[in-house]
Protein backbone atom coordinates (compact mmCIF):
# COMPACT_ATOMS: atom_id res chain seq x y z
CA UNK A 1 0.00 0.00 0.00
CA UNK A 2 3.02 2.52 0.81
CA UNK A 3 4.81 1.51 -2.10
CA UNK A 4 1.56 2.04 -4.46
CA UNK A 5 1.62 5.77 -2.51
CA UNK A 6 5.03 6.21 -3.25
CA UNK A 7 4.65 5.38 -7.53
CA UNK A 8 1.22 7.86 -7.54
CA UNK A 9 3.40 10.66 -5.41
CA UNK A 10 6.57 9.50 -8.02
CA UNK A 11 3.88 10.02 -11.23
CA UNK A 12 2.41 13.25 -10.31
CA UNK A 13 5.89 14.43 -9.43
CA UNK A 14 6.74 13.67 -13.35
CA UNK A 15 3.55 15.25 -14.38
CA UNK A 16 3.84 18.38 -12.44
CA UNK A 17 7.65 18.84 -13.72
CA UNK A 18 6.93 17.62 -17.62
CA UNK A 19 3.77 20.36 -17.76
CA UNK A 20 6.19 23.23 -16.17
CA UNK A 21 8.87 22.04 -18.62
CA UNK A 22 6.61 22.67 -21.42
CA UNK A 23 5.30 25.82 -20.12
CA UNK A 24 8.96 27.00 -20.22
CA UNK A 25 8.61 25.93 -23.86
CA UNK A 26 5.88 27.73 -24.53
CA UNK A 27 6.84 31.16 -23.03
CA UNK A 28 10.57 30.86 -24.69
CA UNK A 29 8.66 30.71 -27.63
CA UNK A 30 6.75 33.89 -27.12
CA UNK A 31 10.49 35.41 -26.49
CA UNK A 32 11.90 34.26 -29.58
CA UNK A 33 9.07 34.76 -31.94
CA UNK A 34 7.32 37.66 -30.41
CA UNK A 35 3.33 37.91 -29.77
CA UNK A 36 1.59 34.82 -30.81
CA UNK A 37 -1.32 32.79 -31.49
CA UNK A 38 -2.68 29.69 -29.92
CA UNK A 39 -2.47 28.30 -33.41
CA UNK A 40 1.40 29.46 -33.92
CA UNK A 41 2.67 28.07 -30.93
CA UNK A 42 1.15 24.73 -31.68
CA UNK A 43 2.73 24.48 -34.91
CA UNK A 44 5.88 25.65 -33.62
CA UNK A 45 5.60 23.27 -30.74
CA UNK A 46 3.79 20.25 -31.88
CA UNK A 47 1.09 20.70 -29.58
CA UNK A 48 -2.38 20.57 -30.14
CA UNK A 49 -4.38 24.12 -29.84
CA UNK A 50 -6.23 22.99 -26.50
CA UNK A 51 -2.82 22.05 -25.09
CA UNK A 52 -1.19 25.23 -25.78
CA UNK A 53 -4.78 26.86 -24.58
CA UNK A 54 -4.67 25.31 -21.29
CA UNK A 55 -0.70 26.35 -20.80
CA UNK A 56 -1.39 29.85 -21.82
CA UNK A 57 -3.85 30.26 -18.89
CA UNK A 58 -1.53 28.87 -16.46
CA UNK A 59 0.73 31.45 -17.92
CA UNK A 60 -1.80 33.72 -17.88
CA UNK A 61 -2.75 33.36 -14.16
CA UNK A 62 0.85 33.53 -13.26
CA UNK A 63 1.08 36.69 -14.66
CA UNK A 64 3.96 35.70 -17.33
CA UNK A 65 2.31 36.25 -20.63
CA UNK A 66 -1.22 38.44 -21.22
CA UNK A 67 -3.31 38.09 -24.29
CA UNK A 68 -3.66 41.16 -27.00
CA UNK A 69 -5.58 42.16 -29.61
CA UNK A 70 -3.62 40.92 -32.89
CA UNK A 71 -2.87 43.56 -35.29
CA UNK A 72 -4.17 43.35 -38.46
CA UNK A 73 -2.47 45.37 -41.67
CA UNK A 74 -4.56 45.31 -44.87
CA UNK A 75 -7.93 43.57 -45.68
CA UNK A 76 -9.04 42.33 -42.68
CA UNK A 77 -10.99 39.22 -42.98
CA UNK A 78 -14.62 38.44 -41.89
CA UNK A 79 -15.49 37.83 -37.77
CA UNK A 80 -12.58 38.69 -35.30
CA UNK A 81 -8.70 38.34 -35.25
CA UNK A 82 -7.33 35.46 -32.85
CA UNK A 83 -6.05 36.95 -30.02
CA UNK A 84 -2.26 36.92 -29.75
CA UNK A 85 0.00 36.29 -26.50
CA UNK A 86 3.06 38.29 -25.11
CA UNK A 87 5.34 38.31 -22.86
CA UNK A 88 4.11 40.88 -19.58
CA UNK A 89 7.34 42.45 -17.47
CA UNK A 90 7.60 39.78 -15.36
CA UNK A 91 7.89 36.86 -17.68
CA UNK A 92 10.74 38.73 -19.80
CA UNK A 93 12.41 38.92 -16.41
CA UNK A 94 12.35 35.25 -16.24
CA UNK A 95 14.70 34.92 -19.07
CA UNK A 96 18.24 35.83 -19.08
CA UNK A 97 19.41 39.57 -18.94
CA UNK A 98 22.23 41.88 -19.01
CA UNK A 99 21.71 43.97 -16.55
CA UNK A 100 24.48 43.21 -14.31
CA UNK A 101 27.00 43.46 -17.70
CA UNK A 102 25.61 46.70 -18.25
CA UNK A 103 26.26 48.13 -14.39
CA UNK A 104 29.46 47.33 -14.70
CA UNK A 105 30.32 48.33 -17.79
CA UNK A 106 28.73 51.72 -16.75
CA UNK A 107 30.60 51.68 -13.40
CA UNK A 108 33.56 51.16 -15.29
CA UNK A 109 32.83 54.16 -17.88
CA UNK A 110 32.70 56.77 -14.24
CA UNK A 111 36.51 55.19 -13.21
CA UNK A 112 37.58 55.60 -16.70
CA UNK A 113 36.26 59.04 -17.15
CA UNK A 114 37.26 60.57 -13.41
CA UNK A 115 40.70 59.78 -14.76
CA UNK A 116 41.48 56.20 -14.10
CA UNK A 117 43.23 55.08 -10.94
CA UNK A 118 42.71 55.99 -7.61
CA UNK A 119 40.43 59.03 -8.60
CA UNK A 120 38.30 56.52 -10.65
CA UNK A 121 38.10 54.70 -7.70
CA UNK A 122 37.12 57.82 -6.14
CA UNK A 123 34.06 58.76 -8.56
CA UNK A 124 33.12 55.28 -8.36
CA UNK A 125 32.53 55.33 -4.41
CA UNK A 126 30.93 58.62 -5.05
CA UNK A 127 28.25 57.45 -6.98
CA UNK A 128 27.74 54.33 -4.93
CA UNK A 129 26.69 56.37 -1.73
CA UNK A 130 24.92 58.80 -4.15
CA UNK A 131 23.03 55.47 -5.10
CA UNK A 132 22.28 54.40 -1.53
CA UNK A 133 21.55 57.92 -0.45
CA UNK A 134 18.01 57.60 -1.42
CA UNK A 135 17.55 54.00 -0.15
CA UNK A 136 19.02 55.40 3.20
CA UNK A 137 16.26 57.92 3.47
CA UNK A 138 13.23 55.54 3.32
CA UNK A 139 14.61 53.15 5.62
CA UNK A 140 15.35 56.04 8.55
CA UNK A 141 11.85 56.60 9.48
CA UNK A 142 11.65 52.97 10.06
CA UNK A 143 14.58 52.12 12.12
CA UNK A 144 13.96 55.58 14.15
CA UNK A 145 10.41 54.31 14.85
CA UNK A 146 11.34 51.34 16.61
CA UNK A 147 13.24 50.87 20.01
CA UNK A 148 16.74 50.95 20.25
CA UNK A 149 17.22 47.36 20.69
CA UNK A 150 14.76 46.72 17.82
CA UNK A 151 16.43 48.77 15.27
CA UNK A 152 18.74 45.94 13.42
CA UNK A 153 15.19 43.88 13.23
CA UNK A 154 13.45 47.06 11.78
CA UNK A 155 16.16 47.40 8.83
CA UNK A 156 16.08 43.58 8.24
CA UNK A 157 12.39 44.11 7.66
CA UNK A 158 12.60 47.32 5.42
CA UNK A 159 15.73 45.03 3.20
CA UNK A 160 13.42 42.50 2.98
CA UNK A 161 10.44 44.41 1.47
CA UNK A 162 13.75 45.88 -1.39
CA UNK A 163 14.59 41.83 -2.08
CA UNK A 164 17.45 41.23 0.14
CA UNK A 165 15.67 38.55 2.42
CA UNK A 166 17.04 39.76 5.37
CA UNK A 167 17.43 38.75 9.33
CA UNK A 168 18.71 39.99 12.11
CA UNK A 169 19.84 37.64 15.28
CA UNK A 170 22.08 37.74 17.85
CA UNK A 171 25.49 37.29 17.51
CA UNK A 172 27.16 34.59 19.82
CA UNK A 173 28.09 36.25 23.40
CA UNK A 174 26.69 39.11 24.91
CA UNK A 175 28.30 42.19 22.55
CA UNK A 176 25.73 42.51 19.34
CA UNK A 177 23.55 41.31 16.75
CA UNK A 178 24.09 39.97 12.84
CA UNK A 179 22.44 41.23 10.58
CA UNK A 180 22.39 38.88 7.25
CA UNK A 181 21.29 39.61 3.94
CA UNK A 182 20.54 35.95 2.19
CA UNK A 183 20.10 37.76 -1.41
CA UNK A 184 22.14 40.49 -3.44
CA UNK A 185 20.69 41.83 -6.08
CA UNK A 186 23.70 43.51 -7.07
CA UNK A 187 26.05 40.79 -6.00
CA UNK A 188 27.39 40.29 -9.27
CA UNK A 189 28.46 43.88 -10.21
CA UNK A 190 29.77 44.20 -6.40
CA UNK A 191 32.51 41.40 -7.16
CA UNK A 192 34.57 44.17 -9.26
CA UNK A 193 33.00 46.58 -7.36
CA UNK A 194 33.60 46.54 -3.58
CA UNK A 195 32.57 50.16 -3.30
CA UNK A 196 28.71 49.13 -3.66
CA UNK A 197 29.80 47.05 -0.53
CA UNK A 198 31.23 49.58 1.58
CA UNK A 199 28.54 52.03 0.65
CA UNK A 200 25.60 50.32 2.28
CA UNK A 201 27.77 49.15 5.17
CA UNK A 202 27.72 52.77 5.64
CA UNK A 203 24.75 53.40 5.30
CA UNK A 204 24.04 50.97 8.03
CA UNK A 205 26.06 52.41 10.42
CA UNK A 206 24.51 55.97 9.72
CA UNK A 207 21.25 54.49 10.55
CA UNK A 208 22.08 52.42 13.34
CA UNK A 209 23.95 54.86 15.08
CA UNK A 210 27.86 52.23 15.53
CA UNK A 211 30.41 51.02 13.71
CA UNK A 212 29.69 48.12 11.72
CA UNK A 213 31.76 45.32 10.65
CA UNK A 214 31.07 43.43 7.09
CA UNK A 215 31.97 39.63 8.05
CA UNK A 216 31.16 37.86 5.22
CA UNK A 217 29.63 39.41 1.48
CA UNK A 218 27.75 37.24 -1.18
CA UNK A 219 29.51 39.37 -3.96
CA UNK A 220 33.06 37.52 -2.70
CA UNK A 221 31.85 33.94 -2.59
CA UNK A 222 30.21 33.88 0.64
CA UNK A 223 26.75 32.33 1.05
CA UNK A 224 25.22 35.29 3.37
CA UNK A 225 26.21 38.82 3.26
CA UNK A 226 26.79 38.91 7.05
CA UNK A 227 27.22 42.24 8.94
CA UNK A 228 28.35 42.87 12.95
CA UNK A 229 26.59 45.26 15.21
CA UNK A 230 27.47 46.30 18.41
CA UNK A 231 25.40 46.57 21.27
CA UNK A 232 25.63 50.18 22.38
CA UNK A 233 26.96 49.11 25.79
CA UNK A 234 29.67 47.07 24.40
CA UNK A 235 30.72 49.42 21.31
CA UNK A 236 33.17 52.06 23.17
CA UNK A 237 34.04 48.90 25.22
CA UNK A 238 35.25 46.86 22.39
CA UNK A 239 36.37 49.57 20.47
CA UNK A 240 39.35 50.65 22.93
CA UNK A 241 40.20 46.86 23.04
CA UNK A 242 40.74 46.44 19.57
CA UNK A 243 41.16 49.78 17.55
CA UNK A 244 42.53 48.14 14.29
CA UNK A 245 40.30 45.76 12.35
CA UNK A 246 43.55 44.88 9.51
CA UNK A 247 45.12 42.26 10.62
CA UNK A 248 42.74 39.13 12.75
CA UNK A 249 40.05 40.50 13.47
CA UNK A 250 39.07 41.33 9.23
CA UNK A 251 39.44 37.31 8.96
CA UNK A 252 37.20 36.17 11.30
CA UNK A 253 34.12 33.50 10.23
CA UNK A 254 30.44 34.63 10.21
CA UNK A 255 29.92 31.69 12.06
CA UNK A 256 33.45 31.83 14.23
CA UNK A 257 31.94 33.09 18.09
CA UNK A 258 34.75 35.01 18.25
CA UNK A 259 32.91 37.15 15.93
CA UNK A 260 30.80 38.93 18.93
CA UNK A 261 34.10 40.38 20.04
CA UNK A 262 35.02 42.46 16.91
CA UNK A 263 32.83 45.58 17.23
CA UNK A 264 34.63 48.45 16.22
CA UNK A 265 34.70 47.54 12.90
CA UNK A 266 34.48 50.18 9.87
CA UNK A 267 32.31 49.96 6.83
CA UNK A 268 36.09 50.00 4.99
CA UNK A 269 35.85 46.26 5.10
CA UNK A 270 32.66 45.68 3.64
CA UNK A 271 33.63 45.15 0.06
CA UNK A 272 36.39 42.54 1.36
CA UNK A 273 35.91 38.49 1.40
CA UNK A 274 37.11 37.74 4.85
CA UNK A 275 37.46 34.31 4.46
Amino acid sequence: MEYGRGAAQGAAEEQTTGERRTRNRVARSILDHGPSTAADLAERLGLTQAAVRRHLDALHADNVVEPRDQRVYGHRGRGRPAKVFALTDCGRDAFDQAYDQLAADALHWIARSAGGGETGQAAVSEFARARVADQAERYRPIVEAAAPGDRARALAQALSADGYAATARSAPGPAGEQLCQHHCPVAHTAEQFPQLCEAEAEVFSRLLGTHVQRLATIAHGDGVCTTFIPRADHASTTAAAAPDISGDAAQVSPHDPSASAIAPASASTSGRNPA
